[in-house]
């Protein structure tokens, strides 16, 4: 076992695999981080999936830690080669996210997965089984209040009413539920890196109900 809990196969304490931040030099579950790969054309490409090939390079996934790996030639020192890195990096690493939170709630929407609106959201939250509540950043305060986070399930306020709402078919949607699974995962590990993105939406999530 190595500092910070990560042990020599490289993986962490639960056995997940942990990269190194070339910001913060500090390891972490690759869920948190992003990941850059060289382009053909040697500019700097983010890899939200995590499944392009070539060197990765791993930044945390804050505006913060994106902008100081462009300003301060990171990338170039960890894919060792000379990269350009294109203007405007952290905003495309936030717009490719968004588009994979929508893309896996209109997913789980399909599979039946996932609920839209206010009476829905609270009848599938008092069923049990839900593993995530998505809230619009733009929705009242007073309206998401009166939804809770059920114990062990995944609360985010990332995607606006307009984005959440694309996920439903419909133009906007305030309130959303995922069921347990697969989909709901994708969903907390993209919306997880979405927030740090937008950390400075959203507010606060819902208590757990306690009846």
């Amino acid at each position: 076992m190595t500092r910070g809990g990560q042990r020599d196969d490289g993986t962490g304490e639960d056995g997940g695999p942990e990269r190194r931040c070339i910001v913060s030099g500090e390891s972490g579950p690759k869920e948190g981080l992003i990941r850059f790969v060289a382009g053909p054309d040697g500019s700097v490409v983010p890899d939200v999936a995590h499944k392009l090939p070539g060197r990765g390079a791993y930044v945390t996934a804050t505006r913060t830690a994106l902008d100081k790996a462009a300003s301060k030639g990171l990338f170039a020192r960890a894919l060792k080669q000379p990269v350009t890195v294109p203007e405007g990096l952290a905003d495309l690493v936030e717009r490719q996210l968004t588009e994979r939170v929508i893309a896996h709630v209109a997913l789980a929407r399909k599979a039946g997965q996932a609920v839209a609106g206010f009476e829905k959201v609270r009848d599938a939250l008092d069923k049990g089984g839900i593993r995530v509540l998505l809230q619009a950043t733009d929705g009242s305060v007073r309206g998401k209040s009166k939804l809770w986070t059920p114990t062990g399930a995944r609360y985010f306020a990332v995607l606006t009413a307009a984005e959440l709402g694309l996920s439903f078919g419909r133009e906007h949607a305030i309130h959303a539920a995922l069921a347990a699974g697969g989909l709901a995962e994708r969903v907390v590990e993209d919306a997880a890196r979405l927030s740090g993105l937008r950390a400075s939406v959203g507010g606060g999530a819902p208590a757990a109900r306690k009846d």
